[in-house]
């Protein structure tokens, strides 16, 4: 069955808890519901989180065997791992970026992604729901 992996870094792990006027009130097992919800028939899904790159970066290798897609919220790394960037960039199948806020109405230094500059799509700014809608458009375009 192909498998997308839902990819989570650094303090996500205090997702219900950290600033829930920032990034609401849902945790990462509400995550995993609504991705595993958002799958279509004949797809699963695997949900990681690690507050630490090269742990991450691991996943990125072992999804390269493995997956159909990624769905990643990289939190803080986004704009600073150059090294995750370079990781994502030897993984062929969709790579989908999601944001719980909208990161382009926060701080200047939020507005750079290294990660967008492998990644497929980009969803910012709808919550949790945005990888709903990721693991629904890696399972679209593995279909296609």
């Amino acid at each position: 069955m192909p498998l997308i992996y839902v990819l989570n870094g650094p303090n996500l792990n205090l997702l219900g808890k950290r600033q829930p006027a920032i990034y609401g009130h849902e945790t990462l097992a509400d995550v995993a519901a609504l991705c595993t919800a958002a799958c279509a028939t004949g797809f699963e899904t695997k949900l990681l989180q690690s507050n630490h790159e090269g742990e991450l970066i691991d996943w990125v290798h072992e999804a390269r065997d493995t997956a159909a897609g990624i769905v990643i919220n990289p939190g803080a790394l986004t704009h600073t791992s150059i090294a995750l960037m370079d990781a994502l960039n030897t993984f062929e199948p969709p790579v989908i970026e999601v944001h719980i806020s909208q990161v382009h109405k926060r701080e200047a230094f939020r507005h750079h992604s290294y990660v967008s500059l492998r990644a497929d799509g980009v969803i910012a700014g709808l919550g949790t729901e945005g990888y709903a809608a990721a693991v629904r458009r890696i399972c679209q375009l593995t279909r296609a």
